[in-house]
């Protein structure tokens, strides 16, 4: 394997590599900037552009696409609570309280460590353990889907807070919503009111535009714009203290990420909520989860990173797309005249390990350009909002109908802003709606493989060891922290969503909810009011401070 590696880095390491492996990931960057594109829109438009390169020089700059727009994608996500990506949604719930805390440099830079750590370790893991995980993925049939799409739903339990029945009936109605398109059973269209554009569902990206963008927009100009957030310098720069705290998150979230990527159609998405789940549960900063922890945004970027090399596991190995974007590099793949599969490593080991090899190049160039650039890109805060938001809008509709040069899309993005403006005000939480809706199609598709591989067998998952050990899985984490509080001497079994959240900011009452960490800035009474007080209107509030002691 050590020839193979040198192969593959003398072969990344030629001067028309790097300079196209440099290209694609400043590309992927400002391609995950801007709402609406994603990584899977930008190489797909690009794929034309390298049909005259050799064939490893065109996947390394797609592939540098591919990373780049997934840190691009954060940026947004933490500065302006517009994700870029789908994968980039759980990173607004943290991140984008970082920065209207005056900390945006610290969670920028934080998320780029933990990314480049993330990938570092899972592309060392992906290079010594991809045939191994290979047989694995090829005995994961329906019935191990369906059980991971089952744990991937119990974790509406882990972002329901103290409202458990709330975040479930959400997490439903994200399901539903999944529902609109084509039966993948039948063939036969469902609630799509004659719309031929809703056959293939309603898109992630402009439901994730308008819940959090146009949401948040709509909310600001309810309480009344806050001003520029105005940090010091020295609070732009990460400390010892943020990097203590980063170092177990990085690694439970790029282990999350690392396994569910190795998993066919599992993509990236997933891998963020469910390492987002993980802090809720591990982390021993659980309860400021949801109003600026550091350990909520670098968990679900090393999840996204390393789930995003990991994605390329079942792509080489068995010709089987591990997400969206490596769809689109397996069309590439054909188009270059290459075959993924399991002879691949053989047949071509100078491409497949030069590759791999500008995986890790690409992520050392998206380090050195973004680590220094964090606090300066922080500054963008400081622009007036009454400036900036239009901007935003204007952005965000803009994007949303480049989508599929469609009006309908532009009519989504504004029907969930509506929305996602409702849920702010009614403090619900918004991570059980998008996880339902992310999960939803791969639940469905899941289910009817299984049902069919059944032929009537109603006990067909407790026949794999493997569904049965996932399925375990999913009953601890909903009833294993009210069984453990009820073990303890002299405290009560508390709700299994309540069981280690006790005053979570995230989900407590005397802080901010799921909801406006998930939809972004803060409330009336939130981050802006406390930072940036306003005489204006806090002088004519009543004094309900005794009414909430009693």
């Amino acid at each position: 394997m050590i020839d193979n590696i040198v192969t593959g880095f003398g072969a990344a390491l030629s001067a028309e590599n790097l300079l196209w492996c440099f290209v694609g990931v400043l590309l992927g960057t400002v391609i995950g900037i801007l709402p609406g594109l994603g990584s899977a829109t930008g190489v797909a438009i690009l794929i034309p552009v390298t049909l005259t390169f050799d064939p490893l020089t065109a996947l390394i700059m797609l592939a540098g696409i591919y990373h780049g727009a997934q840190f691009g994608a954060t940026i947004t996500a933490i500065l302006i609570a517009t994700p870029g990506e789908a994968s980039s949604v759980v990173s607004t719930l943290d991140g984008y309280r970082m920065a209207r805390n005056g900390r945006a440099g610290p969670a920028l830079a934080v998320s780029a460590l933990g990314a480049f750590v993330s990938a570092m370790v899972s592309l060392a893991a992906l290079a010594a353990v991809a045939p191994f995980f290979a047989r694995l993925a090829l005995d994961f049939g329906p019935p191990e889907m369906l059980a991971v799409m089952i744990l991937g739903l119990c974790t509406i339990v882990v972002f329901s807070g103290r409202n458990l029945l709330l975040g479930m009936g959400l997490g439903l109605l994200g399901v539903l919503i999944a529902c609109i398109g084509v039966d993948v059973g039948s063939g036969t269209p469902r609630y799509t009111f004659g719309q031929i554009s809703l056959f293939g569902g309603v898109p992630y990206v402009e439901v994730m535009i308008g819940l959090f963008a146009i949401g948040e927009l709509l909310n600001q100009l309810h309480i009344g714009l806050a001003e520029p957030v105005k940090a010091r310098f020295r609070d732009l720069m990460l400390t010892k203290e943020d990097l203590k705290r980063a170092a177990p998150s990085t690694a439970r979230g790029t282990v999350v990420g690392f396994l569910l990527g190795c998993l066919p159609g599992a993509g990236t998405t997933l891998a963020s909520f469910m390492a987002y789940g993980v802090e809720k549960k591990l982390s021993r900063n659980r309860r400021k989860l949801g109003s600026g922890a550091i350990e909520g945004v670098v968990a679900p970027d090393a999840a996204t990173n390393a789930a995003s090399n990991a994605n390329f596991v079942p792509t080489l190995v068995l010709g089987v797309p591990g997400g969206a974007t490596t769809a689109v590099l397996l069309g590439a793949f054909l188009i270059y005249g290459i075959q993924p599969g399991p002879l691949l490593f053989e047949n071509q080991p100078s491409l497949v390990w030069g590759l791999l090899a500008s995986f890790f190049i690409g992520n050392v160039i998206l380090l050195v350009l973004n680590l220094p650039l964090a606090p300066v890109m922080a500054q963008l805060l400081r622009v007036r909002y009454s400036i900036m938001y239009p901007l935003i809008i204007a952005t965000s509709l803009i994007g949303a109908y480049s989508v599929k040069n469609s009006m309908l899309s532009v009519w989504i993005v504004i029907l969930f802003g509506l929305v996602g403006y409702a849920m702010k005000r009614l403090n619900f939480p918004v991570a059980p709606l998008v996880l339902g809706l992310v999960i939803g199609p791969l639940f469905e598709k899941a289910l009817v493989q299984t049902s069919a591989l059944a032929a009537g067998d109603s006990l067909v998952l407790l026949s794999s060891p493997t569904a049965v050990g996932i399925l375990v899985l999913a009953l601890v984490l909903v009833a294993g922290p009210a069984a453990v509080k009820s073990l303890r001497p002299g405290r009560r079994a508390t709700h299994p969503a309540e069981a280690d959240t006790g005053s979570d900011p995230a989900a407590g009452d005397t802080a901010p909810l799921v909801a406006e960490a998930a939809l972004g800035a803060g409330r009336a009474r939130g981050d802006d009011d406390s930072t940036h007080p306003r005489p204006d209107r806090d002088r004519d509030r009543p004094d309900t401070s005794t009414e909430r002691r009693s």
